[in-house]
C-alpha cells in the first residue's frame, strides 16, 4: 500500500480511494474528507476515524428522497407529503449554498418533527453512505484535501459508523457487480445482442414524450429569466403547468400559445417542485388528481412557501362538486378549472388573476 499524506491536494492527480479511506480509519481522522473528480464531489465526514455522514454532489436530495420512498413502506408517516416539505425546505440551500450540509439538516429536522426516530436515522444514513462511497470508489484521478474542523460538530450525530468495515463491503459489492457483468458479457449470443440492439429504441420511443417536455420546460424557463431582466414592467407573464398528462399539458400549452406567456410544463410534481421554486411563476395551473400527491396537498406546501404566499394557484380538476370547491378554498387556491375547458375558458380564468 501506496502511504499518502493526508495534505490537501490542489491538482489533480492519481487516486486510490479505498487506501486513502483505509489511511483515515487507521489514524481515527477527525474532518471532512472532500474530494473531487471532474464535476463531481464527495464529502466524507469523520469522527475518530469513524464516519458520521457521506455525501455527493449528484443530486443528493434526490438520493434521500429515493431511500425515503423506501423507507416509507415500514414507517407510513413518511407520506409524499412530507418528503415534498423536506425537499420545499432545504433543497433550495444546497443551490444557493446558504447552509452546509442540507441533506444532513433534513434528515435532522425529520428526526426532529417525529417522523424518524433516531434508529432509523441512523440506519437511513448508512445506506445513504454505501451508495456515496460505492460511487467514490472506483474513481481514480481527482483532488482531496481533510478540512480538520467539520462543521458537523455542532450537529447532533445519529450513528459511527466503522469505515474499513463499511468500505471493505462497498469493494466486496463493486466486484460482485463486476464479475457478473463479466459473466453476462461472455455468455451473451447473437440472439441477446440483437434483442439488446432493438431495446434502446424502445426505451427512446417511452422516453420521447418526457424529454419533449423537459425541453420545452428548459426552454420556456430561460424566457422567463431573460423576461426578468429585460424589463420593470410586465410583457410576458410565466405560467407553470402541473399535471401528470402529457395530453393536457400541449393542450394548455397550445392554447396559451402566445407572446404574452412563457409556459413552462411540469408532469412530476414531486421531482419538479423546486424547478417552480427556481423559475417564481406569475400563476400556476395545478392538477388535482395525480399520483403519489394530489393537487390539494401541494397547494398547501406551495402557500406555507414564503415565495407563494400569494401566487395565483388554479386547480384544475373534472370534479364539479361542493366538496372539491370547498377544498379547494381549504388549500387557499384561487379559483377552480373544471376539465374539459376550452381556450377562451382558459384565458378568462388566467387573465381574471394576472390582471
Amino acid at each position: 500500500m501506496n502511504t499518502v499524506s493526508m495534505a490537501s491536494y490542489r491538482s489533480s492527480q492519481r487516486l486510490n480511494p479505498l487506501s486513502l479511506l483505509a489511511q483515515l480509519s487507521s489514524r481515527q481522522a477527525n474532518g471532512c474528507l472532500q474530494i473531487s473528480s471532474g464535476s463531481v464531489s464527495w464529502s466524507i465526514h469523520l469522527e475518530q476515524g469513524k464516519l458520521i455522514y457521506a455525501s455527493d454532489s449528484v443530486d443528493p436530495f434526490e438520493r434521500l428522497d429515493r431511500h425515503l420512498r423506501q423507507l416509507s413502506r415500514e414507517i407510513p408517516t413518511l407520506v409524499s407529503a412530507v418528503r415534498v416539505q423536506v425537499r420545499l425546505l432545504f433543497e433550495s440551500d444546497l443551490e444557493s449554498q446558504s447552509s452546509q450540509n442540507p441533506d444532513y439538516q433534513a434528515i435532522n429536522w425529520l428526526v426532529n418533527q417525529q417522523y424518524l426516530n433516531s434508529a432509523q436515522a441512523a440506519t437511513l444514513i448508512e445506506e445513504l453512505a454505501e451508495e456515496v462511497i460505492r460511487s467514490l470508489l472506483p474513481v481514480r484521478e481527482g483532488t482531496y484535501q481533510l478540512i480538520p474542523q467539520d462543521n458537523f460538530e455542532d450537529l447532533p450525530k445519529f450513528c459511527r459508523i466503522e469505515l474499513r468495515t463499511l468500505v471493505e463491503r462497498c469493494h466486496e459489492q463493486l466486484r460482485r457487480q463486476q464479475s457478473s457483468e463479466s459473466v453476462n458479457a461472455a455468455s451473451s449470443t447473437p440472439a441477446n445482442a440483437s434483442a439488446q440492439t432493438s431495446t434502446p429504441a424502445k426505451l427512446e420511443l417511452i422516453q420521447k414524450p418526457s424529454q419533449n417536455l423537459a425541453n420545452k420546460s428548459a426552454n420556456t424557463s430561460g424566457a422567463a429569466g431573460a423576461t426578468q431582466t429585460t424589463a420593470k414592467k410586465k410583457t410576458t407573464y410565466t405560467i407553470a403547468c402541473i399535471d401528470d398528462s402529457t395530453t393536457v399539458l400541449n393542450a394548455i400549452n397550445s392554447f396559451l400559445d402566445d407572446k404574452s406567456f412563457s409556459v413552462v410544463m411540469i408532469n412530476d410534481p414531486v421531482r419538479a417542485l423546486m424547478q417552480v421554486v427556481r423559475i417564481k411563476p406569475d400563476l400556476i395551473l395545478l392538477d388535482v388528481e395525480m399520483p403519489n400527491l394530489d393537487g390539494y396537498e401541494l397547494c398547501s406546501l406551495l402557500r406555507k412557501h414564503s415565495l407563494f404566499k400569494t401566487t395565483p394557484i388554479i386547480m384544475v380538476t373534472g370534479h364539479t362538486g361542493f366538496l372539491d370547491r370547498a377544498k379547494a378554498k381549504l388549500v387557499r387556491a384561487s379559483g377552480y378549472l373544471t376539465k374539459p375547458f376550452n381556450q377562451s375558458e382558459l384565458l378568462k380564468m388566467v387573465f381574471k388573476h394576472l390582471s
